[in-house]
């Protein structure tokens, strides 16, 4: 998947996983939030790919609480605007 779409796809999977924040993540043009929903969508495929195959629940479970930390990244870029700032 192109770095573009992979973003978008990022982008669309955070805005029904966080509904609260909808309006804003579909609105985010910074750079940072770009990039996490970037990061967000290569570990939501990572964990589902490790899931299909039965690898390793204890991975399943790191690659979950990837993706939650990343939702909280998420929501912390969204309300607070100096936020990307502080974290690059």
């Amino acid at each position: 998947m192109a770095r573009s779409n992979r973003r978008e796809a990022g982008r669309r999977r955070l805005a029904m996983r966080l509904p609260q924040m909808r309006k804003l993540i579909m609105a985010a043009c910074d750079p940072l939030q770009l990039e996490l929903f970037e990061a967000y969508q290569m570990a939501v495929e990572a964990r589902d790919a490790v899931q299909r195959q039965r690898f390793d629940p204890n991975l399943v479970r790191e690659y979950d609480e990837t993706c939650s930390d990343i939702e909280q990244h998420v929501i912390r870029a969204m309300r607070e605007p100096s936020y990307a700032q502080r974290t690059s």
